[in-house]
């Protein structure tokens, strides 16, 4: 590959000294949270760093991520229906063992960055090459992969990706990305309510009313720690009820978090007569403000419409600390555009190891995706 080569790390500990400078513009691929994955990663997630250098030189960092599902509690309890049934038993049997190249925990094109100009035709070798190695690795110990995802492409890249090795590997899009792009002109919460329309100001100020009697406080390390098992009940509550999961965070992951990042993680939380009833969390990643997990007690939620308040929140957040975009990610996308987000399509790639199976991974993979229905709300005037 004209003096490109890459090689694949197990520890955080032995990253080139200079994997933070080439990572500067995504936080997600620095080592503190690269730290963080070590040390309180699922339970059923192992986490490899790849450095990408010309000659010697270190020029790009990616993350892939091996997660095995035999290990997973439950696949999501939500959807209880016989399509959800087969598609949870072809998982457990077909697709157990599963690499992402990227970040499954996030969503967005968080897989890979480079500190210079590097063309994709090196960027789609490079991803298949490492996923093959990796295979290889898990086969040397007795573990078959079965399925490799290449996660989370915006559309020109994934155009981009497909002239090249990616030109035969199936390529899926699941719901969007649900991105907020912030006006540069305001300056405060009160610019954003004003430039709602009547329906959508009345909507805010009904949420606001019910959100009457809840305090919300920027938890420092210390607050974090304390309520560390609460914390990690209402994300779980959360968790356990979404559509589908592959993975579910391990219990120390907020505390970890914070103790690596400091301020670049803020965790809000949300207390009702002096008990924590709700989190949210963020991510301060460059000019972009990247919304991180949450979670709730289901009682308050719906008496006090706690999300829809979250989501006032994190906007404020951004509008007064002046970043250019809210990444809201997926799921729940008709409440998140009714506060301004807009949805942004993502590709990915995927392909299983099994010849015949993959042969028909296209007509599979559309049977077992959940059909989207959702209306996009338009709140501004």
């Amino acid at each position: 590959m004209n003096g490109i080569t890459f090689k694949i790390y197990n520890s955080v500990a032995v990253l080139p000294s200079l994997w933070d400078t080439v990572a500067k513009s995504n936080v997600f691929l620095q080592t503190p949270y690269l730290s963080v994955l070590e040390r309180s990663a699922p339970v059923n997630m192992e986490c490899f760093y790849i450095g990408i250098f010309e000659n010697s030189e270190l020029i790009g960092v990616s993350l892939a991520q091996y997660l095995d599902l035999n290990k997973l509690e439950s696949f999501g309890e939500r959807d209880q229906c016989f399509k959800t049934a087969i598609r949870n038993f072809i998982f457990k049997n077909f697709a157990s063992h599963t690499l992402f190249l990227g970040n499954n925990m996030i969503t967005g094109q968080n897989g890979y960055v480079f500190s210079k100009e590097i063309d994709f035709e090196h960027i789609s070798e490079i991803l298949l090459q490492s996923a093959v190695e990796i295979t290889q690795y898990f086969k040397q110990k007795g573990v078959t992969i079965h399925l490799v995802s290449f996660k989370d492409f915006y559309q020109n890249c994934a155009i981009e990706l497909k002239q090249f090795r990616f030109k035969h590997i199936y390529e899926f899009n699941t719901q969007p990305n649900m991105v907020f792009n912030l006006d540069e002109n305001w300056q405060s919460a009160d610019d954003y309510i004003t430039a709602l329309s009547k329906k959508y100001r009345d909507q805010y100020k009904r949420a606001h009313k019910k959100f009457n009697g809840i305090l919300v406080k920027n938890l420092s390390f210390e607050e974090v720690v304390q309520y560390e098992n609460t914390i990690y009940d209402l994300y779980h509550y959360v968790a356990k009820n979404a559509p589908f999961n592959t993975f579910f965070l391990a219990k120390n992951h907020f505390s970890t978090l914070k103790g690596q990042c400091g301020n670049r993680f803020q965790i809000f939380g949300y207390f009702f007569n002096d008990k924590l009833v709700g989190f949210h969390t963020l991510l301060l990643n460059d000019e972009t403000l990247e919304t991180y997990f949450l979670g709730y007690d289901e009682t308050i939620q719906k008496e006090n419409m706690l999300y829809l308040n979250m989501l006032y929140n994190m906007t404020e957040y951004g509008i007064e600390n002046g970043f250019k975009r809210i990444i809201f990610g997926r799921t729940a996308l008709e409440i998140k555009s009714s506060v301004g987000a807009t949805p942004v399509q993502m590709s990915g790639f995927i392909y299983h190891n099994n010849k015949i199976i993959n042969k028909y991974i296209g007509k599979i993979f559309k049977q077992l995706e959940p059909e989207l229905h959702w209306q996009q709300r338009h709140p501004f005037k």
